[in-house]
């Protein structure tokens, strides 16, 4: 005998925790993944162009390890970590933390698209992609990233270019997690909600610029203090510029003295490119007042300007002020912040005059604290530049090297409030202006209007009483019109007047002017008033209990109606005396009569009563006179 052993062709079901593992899976893993791909590149790219400069340099020092070891550091120096060289003059270590801020563009740009389309996730179906959750993708992206981030640090620590463990710890995953959390904000469309439960979190304060309006005027601020920033790193950028122009001797015999090959020369034009937003940021502190250090005690601003040491030769660094005090040349540069401050008022009073949105105008008190509110935005912004553009070249007198950062950032509130305040204020008012007269000449013709409807239409006895509902009058036997029963109190004086008791304004002189020339009332001359009709009720609420009677009651009626029209039992026809009927409907009613019915059309027990009687008094058709024919 054959054991039959019973088995089933589905596999068996996993668990809850199993099934929920299996679904996020594939979002976690293709998030690491991206995390992964993003870091290669960037290191990839650092590679390739090391590695090129290398294999044109006439000087290979230390073989192909050496530069790759050069490209690992400056991969960790563009998220801002700081470097130290071990192999100077002295054999001190000497710290290396002045990042180029345009090496800092590519990894944030790598790690934002790749948490960006880790939430889109790789879908083939038909429809929409389904959406990867937020946290799983930006933790996905961020592990991924500091993985290889950390291996790159353990293989750049055995290089002359040492990474400094507590920079690299900081910047790094700080680097990640921002630019991550802005892939995944852009993936889901901006939302409101992260930002909410931040500020929820942050207690009353922070609920405070939880509202509609608050939000909108922040934005406005926030967008004051970003054109701003952008305007005082635009004016260093020129600064800068001018310059290197000014200085042009000077800065070819330093291009010159760098290096002779041309791949030498073309790596100090590649560190020079990158380090224009630097110098951009450092023209702006030069505008702004407190300038910049080239070393420790050395600040070269437009007022005074110390000697400086004696500074390796780079083009950037030729282009400086020469020492000592300011000229009406280097004073010029106030110019920057003083655009930068108008810039910002000219931002906030267009919001806040709403000229073209048709709101409310802010008021002077609102317009001047949102205006101070985009300056301290813009006080931020700088200093955070002014903290990513310097950072030290080496010990002693090469310790300190860029702006201050705090320095930077009081003047920056100071230039942008003390311009930008009376700037929106005057564009306010100035856009307000307009507003208002139209609005008062609004106002002008609409109370003109309404006086000369008052002085040709409200009188003592063409005014009804409000809610009152007339009676329906019988219609008399000739016909009126409106104005002929309308009810006179001269003819009828023992009537009260309607108007008596109402305190009506005297309409009958014009307080507003008169104008000829345009008169909107003289076309209505002709036309008389009529009475007031009664206003109708409101639609009933189709789900209440009146509504649902009165549905219930108008089917019965129509039920009714249908009843009614079905073929009725024929009564005995009777014949009115003093009624005639035609010969043709006599025929109708004999044929009638003699028609026996079918059992299909009446049962058998109805026959009886089908049977019409005789009329009692038949009265004879009387022949109608045809009319004359013309």
């Amino acid at each position: 005998m054959a054991v039959v052993i019973l088995m089933t062709d589905r596999r068996p079901s996993l668990s809850p925790q199993h099934t929920r593992t299996r679904r996020r899976s594939p979002g976690l893993a293709a998030s690491l993944l991206g995390g992964v791909v993003a870091a290669g590149l960037g290191l990839g790219s650092f590679a390739v162009l090391v590695m090129m400069l290398w294999i044109s340099s006439p000087y290979p020092d230390s073989g192909p390890g050496g530069a790759l070891h050069v490209a690992a550091a400056l991969w960790l120096l563009a998220h801002g970590a700081e470097l130290v060289r071990t192999d100077t003059l002295s054999g001190a270590p000497a710290p290396v933390g002045l990042t180029p801020m345009l090496l800092l563009l590519l990894p944030v740009w790598l790690l934002h698209r790749a948490a960006r389309d880790a939430v889109d996730g790789a879908y083939e179906g038909d429809g929409p992609a389904p959406l990867v959750a937020g946290r799983t993708a930006w933790a996905g992206v961020v592990l991924g990233y500091l993985a290889v981030g950390g291996v790159v640090a353990a293989y750049t620590a055995r290089g002359m270019l040492r990474p400094d463990w507590e920079w690299t710890a900081v910047c790094l995953p700080l680097v990640a997690v921002v630019a991550a959390g802005a892939g995944v904000w852009t993936a889901y469309g901006w939302p409101r909600r992260p930002v909410d439960s931040v500020l929820h979190r942050l207690g009353p304060l922070g609920r405070a610029f939880l509202g509609t309006q608050t939000r909108e005027r922040l934005g406005v601020s926030a967008r004051a203090a970003t054109a701003g920033a952008a305007v005082l790193v635009g004016g260093g950028a020129l600064l800068v510029a001018a310059s290197l122009v000014w200085h042009g001797p000077a800065a070819r015999v330093a291009f010159a003295q760098l290096t002779e090959g041309w791949s030498g020369r073309f790596a100090v034009l590649l560190l020079c490119l990158a380090l224009v937003p630097n110098a951009a940021v450092w023209g702006a502190a030069y505008a702004l007042g407190p300038g910049f250090a080239l070393s420790a005690g050395h600040v070269t601003g437009p007022l005074y300007s110390d000697p400086t040491p004696l500074l390796p030769p780079f083009p950037l660094l030729a282009a400086v002020p020469g020492a000592g005090a300011g000229t009406p040349l280097n004073w010029a540069a106030g110019v920057v912040p003083v655009v930068a401050g108008v810039t910002v008022g000219w931002f906030t009073a267009r919001a806040a005059a709403r000229a073209g949105g048709g709101g409310e105008p802010w008021s002077l008190g609102r317009t001047a604290g949102y205006t101070g509110v985009a300056a301290v935005l813009c006080g931020a912004w700088l200093a955070l530049l002014a903290g990513l553009a310097g950072g030290p070249l080496g010990v002693d007198a090469l310790a300190r090297f860029g702006p201050v950062w705090w320095q930077v950032a009081v003047a920056t509130v100071a230039w942008v409030a003390v311009v930008g305040v009376p700037v929106a204020l005057a564009v306010r008012w100035w856009g307000c202006r307009g507003a208002v007269g139209e609005g008062e000449a609004n106002k002008s013709v609409t109370g003109k209007q309404v006086a000369k409807a008052g002085e040709k239409s409200v009188t003592g006895k063409q005014v009804a009483k409000v809610g009152e509902v007339a009676p329906p009058a019988t219609k008399a036997p000739d016909a009126k019109t409106d104005a002929d029963t309308e009810p006179d109190a001269e003819q009828n004086p023992a009537s009260p007047d309607p108007t008596s008791d109402l305190d009506l304004p005297d309409l009958t002189e014009d307080t507003y002017g008169t104008d000829d020339a345009y008169d909107t009332q003289d076309a209505y001359d002709n036309y008389e008033p009529y009475e007031p009709l009664p206003l109708s009720p409101p639609p009933p609420w189709p789900y209440d209990d009146a509504a649902r009677e009165a549905r219930w009651a108008a089917l019965r009626e129509v039920s009714a109606k249908a009843e009614e029209m079905a073929p009725p039992d024929p009564p005995q026809r009777t014949v009115p005396s003093g009624r005639t009927e035609s010969p043709e409907r006599m025929e109708l009613t004999e044929s009638t009569q003699l028609t026996e019915p079918t059992e299909r059309m009446e049962p058998p027990e109805r026959t009886e009563r089908m049977e019409p009687t005789e009329p009692t008094e038949r009265l004879q058709p009387t022949k109608s006179e045809d009319p004359p024919k013309p």
